[in-house]
């Protein structure tokens, strides 16, 4: 009998090997898929547990990467919440604010929290592992030219920041705006963010404001002065201002008691500030709502007696999404009193910079500001405060220049509304671009409170007496500022008002 050739069985043995290793895979794959399934079996159970109950946790160790120039200090202060939380659902929900806490200091590019179980000893705890990445940009500014509801025409301002110097995360800024209307401020701050053993962030700002109101009003006012934060977090802002206010009347009527009673005076108040915001955007919200209330006392320190008063902002936002066309309604409600306090407050002036003047071309949509924007008037162009103050003194002359006797510098009370309806343009080179279009109803009212006029001030009659506006336009946002153009109609206004009815053009910061 023949034996079997040495090629045929190296053959059979080379085939047997090539069916053992692919058993082999075989065999792997399938152990590797089981340990998948069996993860994913894990994964499911645990978040089935974490959704029927609460699993106990406790943080055992805070670990802190990536931070060549930052204190630790300055990060343990933003994750100190980690600590106190009892279960994992609280541990992740704390996890999410303490990174949304980190972006907004500015001084990191990128900011990672991960959760990682604890020691093998010590069980039902998990260690936290912070990773950031530090800006290196030394210095970063910006300028532009915009439209505010407070400035009398278009201001220059630009603005220089400087972060981390000392490695606490504070900020060194330096900013600057010019208007043409004469209205100047320079300022110049310092903020240190919450960081361990303070129970705020503390800031510092020492600014120079000077107004000349000519144009729409008797008085020329400069302000110098200081303003250092209290507290200062998420939803709470408390400041004290001390400030040397100088307030003239330009005019060759005015006699020497009323340049007297004017004059120079140290301003002392506190402002507290509550806000919460839980819109999904601040430049174009599509739901969600908003609340600010902004609460200012002054006449507190060594003030002058005629520098007292009181000043009170409410604001309301809901944004309520319609499902078409990333179409949403905005519904807004503003209010505003300042008010002299003390002997006299009836006759006592407030500070012309913390007046109400409503009117301008800014969509009151995006941000909390108080009762200012009114669409389709122009900047201080309703009410008693657009017109040259006539002076009682019986030793003046007649007024030459048509000045009448509604200017004042005593309490008002303020009063805007607005509903905003937007939604996406049929391009898609539009939407891409954040370019969409909005119809919108506008009413608002202002009032003065002291003198003369507030004896007949009703509440019936103040309901009466509103202005109102509607239009349509378009919002093209930028990096460098966010262009609105808007056509206006006038459907309300009364005497004296200074309205714009057609097309109107403003410029507002991007965000």
């Amino acid at each position: 009998m023949a034996e079997p050739s040495p090629h045929f069985v190296s053959d059979e043995i080379t085939m047997e090997k090539e069916e053992e290793e692919e058993k082999e895979e075989v065999e792997d794959e399938e152990e590797q898929e089981q340990d998948r399934e069996a993860k994913i079996g894990q994964v499911n159970r645990l978040i089935q547990r974490l959704s029927r109950e609460k699993v106990p946790i406790r943080v055992h160790d805070i670990k802190i990467k990536g931070n060549t120039k930052t204190k630790d200090c300055v990060l343990e202060g933003e994750l100190e919440e980690l600590r106190n939380a009892g279960t994992m659902q609280e541990l992740v929900q704390a996890a999410t604010r303490a990174n949304a806490r980190l972006h907004r200091l500015g001084i990191f590019q990128s900011a990672t929290i991960t959760l990682d179980a604890g020691p093998p000893d010590l069980p039902d705890t998990a260690n936290v592992i912070v990773e950031v990445e530090e800006d290196t940009s030394p210095f970063t500014g910006d300028i532009g030219v915009f439209t505010k509801p407070q400035a009398q025409t278009w201001t220059v301002e630009g603005s220089l920041k400087s972060k981390n110097w000392l490695g606490y995360g504070e900020t060194w800024d330096g900013t600057g705006s010019y208007g043409w209307d004469k209205t100047s401020e320079m300022s110049v701050g310092l903020s240190y963010p919450r960081f361990k053993g303070l129970p705020a962030a503390l800031m510092t700002r020492l600014s120079l404001l000077t107004e000349d109101w000519v144009k729409y009003s008797s008085y020329k006012e400069g302000l110098f002065g200081v303003s250092v934060g209290l507290v200062s977090d998420e939803h709470h802002d408390l400041t004290y201002n001390l400030t040397w206010r100088s307030l003239m009347d330009p005019s060759h009527q005015a006699s020497r008691s009323i340049r007297r009673q004017l004059g120079h005076a140290l301003l002392s108040s506190i402002k507290y500030t509550y806000k919460i915001d839980e819109r999904d955007s601040p430049v174009r919200p599509t739901r969600g709502f908003a609340f600010a209330s902004t609460s200012q006392i002054a006449g507190i320190g060594p003030d002058s007696r005629l520098l007292r008063f009181v000043r009170q902002e409410l604001d309301f936002r809901y944004a309520i999404p319609l499902g078409f066309y990333n179409t949403a309604l905005n519904i807004g409600l503003s209010a505003g009193i300042i008010l002299p306090w003390g002997k006299g407050f009836k006759n006592l002036p407030t500070p012309v910079s913390d007046r109400f003047f409503m009117g301008g071309h800014s969509s009151p949509v995006c941000s909390l500001r108080g009762p200012t924007s009114l669409l389709g008037f122009r900047s201080r162009g309703v009410g008693p405060t657009d017109v040259r103050r006539l002076f009682s003194d019986t030793s003046m002359t007649n007024d030459t220049s048509g000045s009448s006797g509604r200017d004042t510098l005593g309490g008002d009370l303020a009063v805007t509304s607005f509903a905003d309806l937007s939604f996406d343009l049929p391009l898609k080179i539009f939407r891409d671009a954040g370019i969409h279009g909005h119809c919108f109803v506008c009413a608002g009212n202002l009032t003065k409170l002291t003198g003369d006029l507030h004896r007949s001030l009703s509440l019936r009659e103040f309901g009466s007496s509103f202005r109102y506006s509607a239009g349509a336009g378009i919002i093209l946002p930028t990096k460098l500022f966010r262009i609105e153009v808007n056509y206006c109609q006038i459907l309300r206004q009364f005497d004296h008002d200074r309205a714009k009815q057609g097309i109107q053009l403003s410029f507002s910061s991007p965000s």
